[in-house]
């Protein structure tokens, strides 16, 4: 997979909010399918095809612990969304600069 197409998998995993919030849960501790379902009102299979999403992706490891499946964030699938994102800091970083001159000197001319 090319980093353009794991850049892809990535957003589109992250597209759907169930998604999200499975990977903020992952973010405080490995779970268990069960345990991830717990918060939604969906079938376990559904909740299992999510995790498939994520798990395609890279952005959560499925390990095997008798009969459980736990699930863990796997950082490095982040990394590829981390990496594109950070390609336009210098722009954020700029109009930031930008608005806190312009607060700067609203602040000056109001006193």
């Amino acid at each position: 997979m090319t980093p353009d197409d794991r850049l892809d998998a990535a957003f589109a995993a992250l597209a759907h909010p169930v998604r999200r919030a499975i990977l903020a849960r992952l973010c405080q501790d490995n779970a268990t399918v069960n345990e991830l379902a717990e918060p939604f009102d969906m079938s376990l299979p559904a909740i299992s095809r999510h995790i498939r999403v994520l798990e395609d992706a890279g952005l959560i490891l499925r390990g095997r612990d008798a009969q459980f499946r736990p699930c863990s964030i796997n950082p490095g699938g982040l990394q590829v969304v981390a990496t594109w994102a950070d390609q336009y800091r210098p722009i954020w970083d700029a109009r930031f600069d930008t608005l806190q001159a312009l607060l700067s000197q609203e602040k000056d001319t109001s006193r």
